[in-house]
């Protein structure tokens, strides 16, 4: 992970393209945290710039200016997977940490690196173990890296977490182990301003209903990666998703396992078909405050 790192408005303003007097606004309004020196002069965490890259839809960022480290720029998403997997095939937790922690560090959000540098790459080593031309090991070892290295972004995404932040639960139903899916998803919400919490692998749909009764969340989402009894699962599910109706609770249902047979008969508020579908519903569910007025462009003021 990269260093803490302050910015001046100055700084901001031209990796924005934004005028200062906008930046200065922001901090005033709360929206972009600053801390001021012994002087008076603003000073912004570097990691609160690209949080906003992130959230907002800037027309003209430039982050050459925030002195990143080499490589942390580059946020091109075919050329990110390709590097990721080229270290995954071999094991290689320097140039993984490096394209996963610098493409989150340079603005990609969660859900644009789940399903364009992330799903690619782990779906080509998947096909290479079917092929024959990689062992199970290999493919083994490239989820667990994957996760340990994603375990190691949770810090910043709950740096500026904020008080009363609307719960999520979800996980994997009973005979799904995967992994990858469901931290994507808790990751993409956490940093969206939930409180997600992920159950994990191989959960009984019996132990989601003890879940919307003692943590009375907002939101389940439930990723289907594999279905053991597919019959079973449907007959759960109804039980579960009418407690979820009448608590209110969206309930959010994806993954490959689901065939259109299947899934038309599983009611729910989403059926998603990505990590960015949920991310937009989350977003109708939860917004975060965001930057209507951006100001005048970099420049302006006098």
């Amino acid at each position: 992970m990269t260093g803490v790192v302050f910015c001046s408005p100055s700084d901001v303003s031209q990796a924005l393209g934004v005028s200062i007097s906008t930046v200065k606004r922001w901090v005033d309004e709360g929206v972009l945290p600053a801390r001021k020196t012994v002087g008076g002069h603003r000073r912004i965490l570097r990691a609160d710039v690209l949080r906003l890259v992130r959230e907002g839809n800037f027309p003209c960022v430039d982050l050459s200016g925030l002195d990143l480290p080499a490589g942390i720029q580059d946020t091109d998403p075919a050329s990110l997977s390709q590097r990721l997997l080229d270290g995954l095939r071999v094991g290689d937790v320097d140039q993984t940490r490096s394209v996963l922690h610098g493409a989150y560090a340079a603005g990609l959000p969660i859900d644009v690196l789940g399903d364009a540098v992330i799903a690619p790459a782990m779906a080509q080593l998947g096909h290479d173990w079917k092929s024959g031309r990689i062992d199970v090991m290999h493919e083994h070892r490239a989820t667990l890296l994957c996760t340990g290295v994603l375990h190691e972004l949770r810090p910043a995404l709950e740096a500026n977490a904020p008080r009363g932040r609307p719960v999520a639960v979800g996980g994997n139903p009973e005979g799904d182990h995967s992994l990858l899916a469901s931290l994507l998803i808790q990751m993409m919400l956490l940093d969206g301003g939930w409180e997600a919490i992920n159950l994990g692998p191989h959960t009984p749909l019996a132990s989601f209903r003890v879940a919307l009764r003692e943590l009375r969340p907002h939101l389940v989402w439930l990723s289907v990666s594999h279905l053991s009894d597919p019959q079973k699962f449907r007959d759960e599910y109804g039980a579960f998703h009418h407690e979820a109706k009448q608590g209110g609770v969206a309930v959010a249902v994806g993954g490959h396992a689901l065939e259109v047979s299947l899934r038309d008969l599983l009611p729910a508020s989403l059926h998603g078909a990505s990590l960015t579908d949920l991310a937009v519903f989350a977003r109708v569910l939860h917004p975060r405050p965001h930057l209507l007025k951006r100001g005048r462009p970099a420049g302006s003021d006098s």
